[in-house]
């Protein structure tokens, strides 16, 4: 009813020029403003941004040098790339996991674009340092392939052939993430020498993988696929950038090369039986060159299985399936090449997908991977509250999310990267920005924050999405502005050839829901200002109601003082009028807290409530919160919401008044999620036992 007497209140709209959401062709032609181009100055993210860009960044680097491991042993992941360089081949002398190359270019990849916004010489020295050992590893191989876990460990099992293991070796997945790392540091340095490392691998990949006689070679974990998107866009749009590189340029050959990774997902021999023969079988098989056999042809491989989304073709996947942080990337990289060749099929394919893991398998908080086992996707509906949620799967997710509102400009996409964004993937990070979560639970007794990880994939991914937070805020289409997240920001927008508008937005989101938008064009002209307003805010906790909560308060639109009826278009109120300078929009949202319930499908939620206020989720930490194992809250509690300047960097906490074991009255004080676990002490950080799902009392 909240929903439907919101919509009804906003039927009519100053000038509207837009009535039908059918106006929208497929092709939204939307672009993002790049993140150099967006100024932040927000009480919110900006302390964030120059934490992770200064402590978070040398942190990373410093772990990867192995400056904070006092094992014996050479523990410097940069030395791989030494070794590989001086020719070392078969040595056993690598360090980490096969993965490492991989992350060491999505750490320079994320790090890049903070470099964008807080120009460091320092740091941009020392990323070139970096690119000259890279480079230097790349010229020992003359077709310019570079893996250094298979070159010092396998050097027979290139891309995976010869009894390799895709799966566990990551050839494929390094190198796109080499090719995306060199994008960005491009993009913000205007240096060459990355991107023509990048290229030249890029050329190899095309050259080696494809339609026979070509090999069959298909990436086991996705992220190349966007990856190699990206280069094929770089070069289409900047024809001069071909002579500035050192290498060729084919663009076209690595957009078809996405297409047939893309495409031939599901085309193998059809062994091994990932579920009937079980893992330890199945890669026994793959290792025994058995899918080399002459009878499954000459363009043969093995079935890397659901885990790696390829047991059939994902144009017949009607679910999201297997280790979540692949599927998400998986999701990505088909959204992104829609974008490219609208197809009907990817379009529908990568639709299909997202609404299965929003509508049915994304926990409160925008994570996602409910099991443990193998880091994957449940069944729908099987949202446990101690869920394994990887932080990396979160941005896999947040990525998917960005990519299909470019892809439609539908806002309920951007609704769930920010749930993504300010939960999930936010409380992958310490305050301080030099610890990590690899887990997210909602219900916790043990869950660690930890100084550096076996495993540490977690920091670099969340430096990725991070950095970019600043260039999802603003897009533009023709003669409509879209504002996406409510950012402090500046910035510039083309609205035609010759004009332009300057955006700047303030508000102290997320702790109240005035925003502010001061619209200032160049000249005076008609255009739309798309301003997303989010489902939640309009009583839609979900946009196929896997959650449900009880927001009752009204949303406020003004232009320049006088409040606004409005018309909701995709998820964007539409507000279109000749525009002039010194125009402001003010938008009021409800903060106030609420109570989420889950759909009763989700059974194991069933009697549990968890609170939100905007775009946060919050939870009950145990130093707050006596006998939270035995305390329940009513429907009917009244929260109070207030900013507290001295705890956890400064957080809004919603306190009321729960019901203890015996019925008694007691006191509840709820935190923002991200914020759980700063307030240890102890050597291995343990964080406080927390709820995010609290059983409800219903009387």
């Amino acid at each position: 009813m909240k929903h439907f007497s919101f919509i009804k209140s906003c039927i009519a709209l100053v000038l509207l020029s837009f009535t039908n959401c059918t106006e929208y062709p497929k092709n939204t032609g939307i672009h993002f403003v790049n993140v150099k181009e967006v100024k932040v100055n927000d009480p919110f993210w900006n302390q964030k941004f120059q934490t992770w860009s200064t402590v978070t960044a040398n942190d990373v680097f410093d772990k990867f040098e192995g400056k904070h491991d006092h094992r014996e042993g050479n523990h410097d992941a940069f030395y791989n790339f030494d070794q590989v360089a001086r020719g070392d081949t078969g040595t056993k002398g690598f360090f980490g996991l096969p993965w490492f190359d991989g992350l060491i270019y999505e750490s320079i990849r994320g790090i890049s674009d903070f470099l964008a916004q807080y120009p460091d010489p320092q740091m941009e020295a020392r990323i070139d340092s970096y690119i000259d050992r890279i480079e230097a590893a790349q010229a020992a191989d003359p077709d310019g392939y570079l893996n250094t876990w298979t070159i010092l460990q396998n050097p027979e099992f290139r891309w995976g052939e010869n009894g390799g293991f895709m799966r566990w070796q990551h050839d494929v997945y390094n190198a796109g993430m080499m090719i995306e790392a060199g994008i960005h540091y491009y993009q913000t340095t205007g240096k060459t020498k990355f991107l023509s490392v990048a290229t030249r691998y890029a050329n190899y990949m095309a050259n080696y993988m494809g339609p026979y006689p070509k090999k069959n070679v298909v990436p086991s974990h996705s992220g190349p696929e966007e990856a190699m998107v990206k280069l094929y866009w770089l070069y289409k749009n900047d024809k001069r950038l071909k002579s500035k590189v050192s290498v060729p340029v084919r663009e076209q050959d690595y957009l078809d090369l996405v297409t047939f990774w893309i495409e031939n997902r599901g085309n193998h021999c059809g062994f091994p039986l990932w579920k009937t023969w079980g893992d330890r079988v199945s890669e026994r098989w793959i290792r025994g060159n058995n899918y080399a056999s002459p009878e499954f042809g000459n363009h043969s491989r093995p079935s890397w299985g659901d885990y790696a989304q390829d047991s059939i073709s994902v144009f017949q996947q009607n679910t999201i399936e297997g280790h979540a942080v692949r599927a998400t990337l998986l999701g990505t990289s088909i959204a992104t090449i829609a974008i490219e060749n609208q197809s009907p099929e990817y379009i529908e394919t990568a639709k299909r997908l997202w609404d299965n893991m929003v509508g049915r398998r994304m926990f409160v908080t925008g994570g996602v991977g409910a099991v443990h086992n193998d880091e994957k996707f449940g069944a729908d509906y099987f949202l446990p509250t101690d869920a394994y949620l990887e932080t990396c799967a979160s941005v896999g997710a947040g990525f998917f999310s960005k990519r299909m509102n470019e892809l439609t400009g539908d806002a309920k996409y951007m609704d769930e990267l920010e749930r993504s964004i300010y939960n999930n993937i936010l409380s992958g990070i310490s305050l301080e920005g030099n610890r990590y979560t690899y887990q997210n639970p909602l219900n916790s007794k043990e869950n660690t924050r930890w100084e550096w990880h076996g495993c540490p994939c977690c920091p670099p991914m969340f430096l990725k999405i991070m950095s970019e937070v600043p260039g999802y805020i603003y897009s533009y289409q023709s003669d409509k502005i879209y504002i996406n997240l409510f950012i402090s920001s500046e910035a510039k927008i083309p609205v035609d050839k010759r004009n332009s508008v300057i955006i700047k937005q303030l508000t102290n989101y997320p702790w109240d829901g005035i925003i502010t938008v001061n619209i200032d064009p160049i000249k005076k002209a008609v255009f739309s200002v798309m301003l997303r307003i989010p489902g939640w805010a309009q009583g839609n906790e979900n946009p196929y109601e896997l959650y449900h909560s009880d927001l009752k308060s009204d949303i406020k639109l003004s232009v320049n003082g006088v409040q606004q009826e409005c018309s909701i278009i995709n998820g964007y109120a539409v507000i279109n009028r000749e525009w002039v300078k010194g125009d402001q929009i003010e938008l009021v949202l409800p903060m106030q807290a609420r109570i989420i319930t889950a759909n009763e499908k989700v059974v194991l939620l069933e009697g549990m409530a968890s609170i939100a206020s905007g775009p946060l989720v919050y939870c009950f930490e145990e130093v707050d919160n006596e006998n939270l194992d035995v305390t329940k809250i009513s429907r009917n509690t009244l929260f109070a919401l207030s900013f507290s300047n001295n705890l956890l960097n400064g957080v809004n906490v919603i306190t009321g008044k729960g019901i203890g074991p015996k019925g008694e009255e007691t006191t509840v004080t709820a935190i923002p999620y991200f914020a759980v676990g700063n307030r240890q002490s102890t050597e291995n950080q343990r964080i406080n036992g927390y709820k995010v799902w609290i059983p409800l009392d219903e009387k």
